[in-house]
């Protein structure tokens, strides 16, 4: 009954991963078409919230990845994921509140790993698994995506050159529709899937699926579901940082960011990398004020955006590792209880933060030259 209870934590917990995962990462598929007004803000994270359900069908590389590539699952427990899940959330839900743009695959990865490692000690870790598959990836996808946008963007208004401004942008706010879409299908392949990996690694921990096992139905359609569900809450915050916190964007811009983000992700997802989607999308958009010429690109949010990637692996590690020692140390289900219960306090406590200084999505489209810092939280 013990074990049965915490699984049952462990999925919960999961899906509640899930949803911050969506409304974290929205801006990844949207900001930009939102920033252009190619769709309105509650338009585009609809259209983004069913995209994603449907794109979380459509491969499980990725899931297979996580669930059995980058720790090894004999030594994994429920407490070790559950912990590892409160490492992701503790993350997500900072960079949230703080509106940057990081990774929640490498929040959700670092959390495991941290907790894998305070469990079994570094040899629980497949270490050339998470080389190969994540940390080469996150370092790659960015400049291919940025180098890929900044092409197309100089491309764009290479053949357009001859065109007025007011057709060009009409005609390219269409085109952003369904680039963005595109960019959405491909983050349910990648991004959903990486929880469906974890409640898949639950699962064999408890010995309820064997090692190797792939994801069963009832965790795809529900993986599917909370990820779409968070992505239509939308991310205001991040959305505001990457719609207009990086360059400011046109629609030939946007179309061009948005094809590039798609086309990485994509190809990566068959590959099944467990590639950051934050990081691509970001590394387009900065592609995009390198073609464009005259553009404006502020490197300096760039740089804190940096920042705060270059710390997600470690920091949910850290959280992960201290979450399973708190559970250890207190021992069976009492010892997850203890360290779910903290989680929500954490969580409720970032919330309420947030509320101080909240802008609804009415106004998502308003000036955003206002950059985003640690000491200044913007909502959006």
């Amino acid at each position: 009954m013990g074990n049965d209870l915490v699984l049952v934590l462990v999925v919960v917990t999961a899906l509640a991963f899930d949803f911050t995962n969506g409304f974290h990462d929205t801006a990844n598929a949207m900001a930009t078409s939102i920033a252009t007004g190619a769709l309105g803000p509650r338009t585009a994270v609809a259209l983004s919230g069913v995209l994603n359900l449907v794109g979380a069908f459509l491969s499980l590389s990725v899931a297979a990845t996580i669930a059995n590539g980058l720790v090894d699952t004999h030594l994994v427990t429920l407490t070790v994921v559950l912990a590892g899940l409160a490492g992701g959330i503790t993350w997500n839900l900072l960079t949230w509140l703080f509106g940057i743009p990081s990774s929640s695959s490498h929040a959700l990865i670092g959390g495991v790993v941290g907790s894998t490692i305070a469990a079994a000690g570094g040899h629980g870790v497949l270490w050339h698994g998470l080389v190969s598959k994540v940390i080469i990836p996150a370092g790659l996808s960015p400049i291919i995506a940025g180098l890929v946008a900044a092409i197309g963007t100089y491309l764009i208004y290479r053949i357009s050159r001859n065109l007025s401004e007011g057709v060009r942008s009409h005609g390219f706010r269409i085109g952003q529709i369904g680039s963005a879409s595109m960019v959405s299908l491909a983050h349910g392949t990648n991004d959903a899937q990486k929880t469906m990996g974890i409640i898949t690694l639950a699962l064999i921990a408890n010995g309820t699926l064997h090692s190797g096992a792939n994801a069963p139905i009832w965790v795809i359609v529900s993986c599917a579901l909370a990820i779409s569900i968070g992505t239509y809450t939308g991310g205001w915050r991040v959305i505001r940082t990457m719609g207009k916190g990086l360059v400011d964007i046109e629609s030939p811009q946007g179309m061009a960011a948005e094809s590039a983000s798609a086309a990485v992700i994509l190809l990566s997802s068959h590959f099944g990398y467990s590639l950051s989607t934050t990081h691509v999308a970001t590394g387009s958009i900065l592609g995009t004020g390198l073609g464009k010429k005259g553009a404006e690109v502020r490197w300096s949010v760039a740089g804190r955006m940096a920042t705060a990637w270059v710390f997600t692996l470690p920091s949910a590690g850290l959280v992960g590792a201290g979450a399973y020692a708190l559970a250890h140390v207190i021992g069976g289900t009492p010892g997850v209880i203890v360290d779910l219960a903290i989680l929500i306090a954490v969580a409720v406590t970032i919330y309420l933060s947030s509320r101080k200084n909240t802008v609804s999505h009415d106004n998502v489209n308003d000036d955003w030259t206002g950059m985003v810092t640690p000491a200044e939280p913007v909502a959006v």
